[in-house]
């Protein structure tokens, strides 16, 4: 294993909580949410548990999904289905609901920013994609073409998300838009460095 693991470790539990962090301040913000969480949200709405454990929950069963398609989770993906709900639980419980418009519309820019930055953190790391990335993955292995398979996905999670009660709106178009150019910027600039090659002879460390 990579003698970078502490760093990357660092980097990993510090962008899966701002991840939490990041949806909260969406869903305080109350313009409409990534369409994951606008099915997590809804599941909340119609069965009265906190939206963190749905998260953490949705998360797991998307993971079981893996075994068919024959993915290997690493330790970034059994630590994404724990903390990224935690996180968020913890935040809505002291982030209070925000009336003003102008205020909402803050806590949306720095919701889709901070997700931005903590998505290019926990895959920066190297240490294993999250439960939904690797289920796209999964399927382009098989055969399947990525950009219609998770588009088609995307849409199907949102539109049962919103017929549950979750809340689509601009937030939803704006992080649509914005967490790509995002995520595609800063994921050079955080990446964890990769290991240097052993020289000839040398046993190299079990990567992460």
């Amino acid at each position: 294993m990579s003698t970078k693991l502490p760093s990357r470790l660092v980097r990993l539990f510090a962008g899966l909580g701002l991840f939490g962090v990041s949806v909260a301040l969406m869903v305080r913000a109350d313009l409409g949410l990534a369409s994951w969480d606008v099915l997590h949200q809804g599941l909340a709405e119609r069965t009265g548990l906190p939206m963190g454990l749905l998260v953490n929950g949705v998360a797991l069963l998307v993971l079981l999904l893996w075994i068919p398609l024959r993915q290997r989770p690493g330790v970034g993906t059994v630590a994404n289905v724990a903390l990224v709900g935690l996180a968020l639980d913890a935040t809505l419980a002291l982030l209070p609901p925000v009336a003003p418009l102008a205020g909402r519309i803050g806590l949306l820019v720095a919701g889709v920013l901070l997700n931005g930055l903590a998505t290019a953190l926990y895959l920066g790391a190297r240490l294993g994609p999250g439960p939904r990335d690797g289920l796209m993955t999964g399927l382009a292995a098989r055969g399947l073409p990525l950009g219609p398979a998770r588009t088609a996905i995307e849409v199907t999670v949102l539109a049962v998300g919103w017929l549950l009660g979750g809340v689509v709106g601009p937030g939803t178009l704006l992080y649509a838009i914005g967490i790509g150019p995002i995520v595609a910027w800063l994921v050079p600039r955080l990446t964890a460095p990769a290991p240097a090659a052993a020289p000839t002879g040398v046993t190299s460390p079990c990567p992460a």
